[in-house]
């Protein structure tokens, strides 16, 4: 079965280890892996700290070659945010779109588990044997969450649209505030013009 795997570790240097020794055998009788990525994540971002590919072109990349790159891009992004946990840095109509997040059991799950501080190891691989790959990945201090890959192919797929129409509003909500911004900026100018001219008339009144 084709499976997302999400590993984090206790302990940073083992998910180096660990994508280092799975590269060299990426294909077993086992297991195939496609794709792998370890991040770390730093506040609210995800820094890619070291990457495995296959080489193996595939015929949509969506649904093999670019799953994980999307899915980080997702996981590191607004709505990963939000998923996480931070939703109170987001303002207005933006918030409502964590009600359109709720049936996103992957990236939820995924954005909320993997802390600040913490390194995890993200693979694309086809589990010949079911949980083919836990002999190689007991063996480090970790908890695995595993998914169906082509429902998180799915969800990635939804949450990009999410995503850019949450850029969207946002820029909208940008232009708004600017132009609220421009507007006191006049006034206030008009007022202090206004003044001044007061101000002219008052000394010459006299």
């Amino acid at each position: 079965m084709q499976n997302i795997l999400a590993t984090i570790f206790d302990v940073e240097s083992e998910g180096f280890q660990a994508i280092t020794t799975l590269g060299k055998k990426a294909v077993t009788n086992d297991y195939a892996i496609m794709e792998m990525v370890l991040v770390k994540k730093e506040g609210t971002n995800l820094t890619v700290c070291d990457s495995f590919s296959s080489g193996i072109k595939t015929t949509d990349d969506t649904a093999a070659g670019g799953l994980i790159g999307s899915l980080i891009g997702i996981l590191g992004g607004p709505i990963g945010v939000l998923l996480g946990g931070t939703a109170g840095a987001f303002t207005g109509s933006v918030i409502d779109a964590k009600d359109a997040c709720d049936n996103a059991s992957m990236l939820e799950m995924v954005a909320s588990k993997i802390q600040d501080g913490e390194t995890a190891l993200i693979t694309l691989a086809d589990e010949i044997v079911e949980f083919g790959l836990d002999s190689e990945i007991g063996k480090y201090n970790s908890v695995t969450l595993r998914f169906d890959a082509a429902v998180v192919a799915a969800e990635v797929e939804e949450a990009a649209k999410m995503q850019k129409e949450m850029e969207r509003q946002a820029k909208e909500q940008l232009r708004e505030q600017k132009k609220e911004d421009y507007k006191k900026k006049i006034e206030e100018k008009r007022a202090k013009l206004t003044a001044d001219f007061e101000g002219l008339k008052a000394k010459f009144s006299k």
